[in-house]
């Protein structure tokens, strides 16, 4: 890493700075902010009165500057409550804050659920003739009511939602709970540690093979453990999912319910999960490549992230920092400056405690605010490329600032653009200063390594869904779930890599099939979608950026679809996510030359 001076600064680990959202979380200060929030709602009840008769234009603008205040502060106290759970989710006072919060924006959204019901209800004429000259609130409202034919009346809409709070959602924190309580006992070195899920699954990179074999098996054993529990959570969580948007919405199947929440085709999902699947044995051959720098005849599965070096480099969290950063810089000093107000303004939370959320998240909570970033930074090089990752979330955030709340965000499958472009960055240059071929080696296979969790893994976490959801739906219990799993391992790596039966439980121990079902599908996406685009990157050089910078700002302010359109993407098409892979071959190719 090179710096000069002026630009040398030393960052410190620790806890995140949430004063911006909530001064004070003592009883009397929240009673008197939840009051205040209580009054706006009250009124804005008012006016359902007058959404009978003519609306003006200019009245409906009025009314929708005051939801999206009021939408503002409810994000603001349920946010607040979200990081700080996240942050410690042993605090009972986070907890008593956050049931106490969820309890009220349980309450006032179903009071204000009027609003949105009438505007889907109205007729195409009469929205017409309301619809702003605002883009943002265009989408916006243009987006409500792509919901229209999945909504129901205004009194089942308020029983789900005090179903869900009182009901998933509460199953869904108990789960949260007992998962991150759990401790896992290593021996490492000779001596047994405790250590929280995050410490333990650092070992899996470790050069020594018996402690990857320990800390995969400590894993599977307290998760196993667990079993009888998780898996009934797992299993309401899938009827909670199917009852609700199947047999109330009459959505068309478990996985349209996500594809719909990302206003996606379901052609461009099953394209995208087909190809996946068709390219695995890419990645076969990769790991039958590895086997053999390794040094054994097949890749056993607690092998595949094993590094090829006997190398435990580590990096101090102040220069994996100024590393990220100055990555950025070169690559658009935007970029670089965007990344800088989050460890500016104190929004970072990096250390390893227990009762910490496990991984590593990038929260936007407003347009007007810096996001705040979850870590928990063990000094691994993979640490260096989830903090690269999730900054690459905040600049995303922070380009589409000038957004409305309602069109910030991007859609789930474009949210990963940014975060996974930043991740290529910082590899490329890591490559381009390692003149050492072992180096270089070590690199790419790391680079495989990371596309591999990220692509094939999470494609096939989502084909294991689409099996959970039907068996389920068909009376099919946790032991067909697990021998499902299993065979679907056995699928994604073919012959190359040796999976022992332990690993059938191992879906219980991933927390987004539980969180937010289908989810994973968008990690493949978005890393095949930046392949793509990397690769027109190192085609045009800085002629790319600025239309690059200008597809992250859109934000969730145009349809997935008309923003890939922007850059020629169809991503219904085989041939499209092919392209991406055509990339992951080519650095396999660089990895094969260096013996």
């Amino acid at each position: 890493m090179t710096t000069s001076p002026s630009t040398l600064r030393t960052f410190e680990q620790g806890k995140w700075d949430l004063s911006e959202l909530v001064q004070s979380a003592s009883p009397e200060d929240v009673g008197r902010r939840l009051q205040a929030i209580e009054e706006r709602v009250a009124r804005f009840e008012a006016v359902r009165a007058e959404l009978g008769g003519t609306l003006s234009p200019e009245r409906f603008a009025d009314l929708l500057q005051e939801y999206e205040r009021l939408t503002e502060e409810m994000v603001v106290v349920g946010s607040y409550g979200s990081l700080w759970f996240a942050s410690d989710t042993l605090s009972e006072a986070a907890l008593t804050y956050r049931n106490r919060v969820e309890q009220a924006l349980t309450e006032w959204e179903n009071r204000l659920l009027f609003f949105t019901l009438w505007w889907k209800d109205l007729d195409d004429d009469a929205a017409s003739r309301l619809l702003p000259d605002d883009p943002d609130m265009r989408h916006f409202l243009s987006d409500v009511r792509r919901l229209k034919p999945y909504t129901l009346d205004e009194a089942a809409e308020r029983i789900i939602n005090l179903k869900d709070t009182n009901g998933i959602e509460a199953i869904l924190t108990l789960y949260s709970m007992l998962t991150n309580r759990l401790e896992f006992d290593l021996e490492v070195d000779g001596e047994h540690q405790l250590l929280t899920r995050d410490a333990l699954m650092s070992h899996v990179h470790s050069p020594d093979p018996g402690l990857r074999e320990r800390a995969y098996r400590e894993l599977l054993r307290v998760y196993s453990g667990e079993a009888p529990i998780l898996a009934q959570v797992y299993v309401h969580r899938v009827r909670d999912w199917r009852a609700e948007n199947m047999g109330l919405r009459h959505m068309a199947s478990p996985t349209a319910v996500r594809n719909l929440a990302n206003d996606l085709p379901d052609e461009a999902v099953d394209s995208l999960l087909a190809v996946c699947r068709e390219q695995s044995p890419l990645f076969q051959r990769y790991f039958r490549w590895k086997a053999s720098r390794l040094g054994s005849g097949t890749l056993r599965r607690y092998d595949i992230y094993a590094p090829l070096a006997a190398s435990d480099k580590r990096v101090g969290y102040s220069d994996a920092v100024e590393l990220v950063l100055e990555t950025f810089r070169r690559f658009s000093p935007r970029f670089g400056e965007l990344a800088g107000r989050v460890f500016e303004d104190g929004h970072v939370d990096s250390e390893i405690r227990t009762g910490k959320h496990g991984g590593a998240f990038c929260a936007t909570v407003l347009p007007s605010q810096t996001p705040w970033l979850l870590l928990n930074y063990t000094g691994r090089l993979r640490d260096v490329s989830t903090l690269a990752h999730e900054l690459g979330h905040a600049v995303h955030s922070l380009l589409a600032a000038d957004h409305s709340v309602f069109t910030q965000h991007a859609s789930l499958p474009l949210a990963e653009t940014a975060s996974v472009f930043a991740e290529m960055l910082l590899t490329e240059r890591l490559l381009a200063e390692e003149a050492n071929p072992t180096a270089r080696r070590e690199l790419l296979a790391a680079a495989l390594d990371d596309i591999y969790a990220t692509v094939l893994r999470q494609a096939y976490f989502v084909l294991f869904e689409r099996q959970a959801h039907e068996a389920l739906a068909a009376g099919r219990g946790p032991d067909e779930l697990n021998a499902l799993y299993l065979e679907g391992l056995r699928e994604q790596f073919g012959e190359s890599v040796e999976v022992p039966e332990e690993f059938r439980r191992e879906w219980i121990a991933i927390p987004h099939l539980f969180e937010s079902p289908f989810y994973c599908y968008a990690y493949s996406f978005g890393q095949l979608l930046v392949l793509a685009l990397y690769q027109r990157f190192r085609e045009q050089g800085d002629a790319f950026v600025p239309g690059y910078l200008r597809l992250l700002a859109h934000g969730g302010s145009a349809r997935p679809m008309e923003i890939l359109a922007e850059v020629g993407v169809d991503p219904t098409r085989h041939d499209f996510w092919r392209q991406g892979f055509r990339l992951v071959a080519e650095l396999l190719a660089r990895l094969e030359e260096l013996d």
